[in-house]
C-alpha cells in the first residue's frame, strides 16, 4: 500500500516518495514555488507566523460553504427530531459536506514560521 502525505500548499494527498532524503512537502514543483512566493510576500508585509492573506473571493467561498453546512446541520437536526430517519439525514449532510472537495484555498501571502 502506498503511503500518502498532504501537500503543504494545496492540502491534497499525494504518494510519499520512497527514495532517500527528506520527504517531499509539495505535490508538485509549482506548489513549492507558490509557497516560496507567499512566504516572501509575507515578509514584505511583516506577517506574523500565524497570519495569512487570502483573496476576498476565497474568503467568500469558505464563508458560503460554512453557511451551507450550518444550514444542513439545522435541517438534519429537524429531520431527525421529526422522522428519526438517520439514513436520509446522513445523505443530506454528506451531499453538503462533499462540496468541501471543491474548495481551493491558496493564500496570497503567509507568515514565516518562527
Amino acid at each position: 500500500m502506498t503511503e500518502l502525505t498532504r501537500c503543504t500548499w494545496c492540502g491534497k494527498s499525494f504518494p510519499r516518495g520512497k527514495g532517500p532524503g527528506r520527504p517531499p512537502l509539495y505535490c508538485r514543483r509549482s506548489h513549492r514555488q507558490r509557497a516560496y512566493e507567499a512566504r516572501t510576500l509575507g515578509r514584505v508585509h511583516a506577517l506574523g507566523s500565524d497570519d495569512v492573506l487570502l483573496a476576498r473571493s476565497t474568503l467568500q467561498s469558505i464563508q458560503d460553504f460554512l453557511y451551507e453546512l450550518e444550514a444542513a446541520l439545522v435541517d438534519v437536526d429537524s429531520d431527525l427530531a421529526e422522522t428519526g430517519d438517520h439514513r436520509a439525514a446522513l445523505w443530506h449532510l454528506y451531499r453538503v459536506a462533499a462540496e468541501a472537495r471543491r474548495l481551493e484555498v491558496e493564500p496570497k501571502a503567509v507568515g514565516s514560521p518562527p
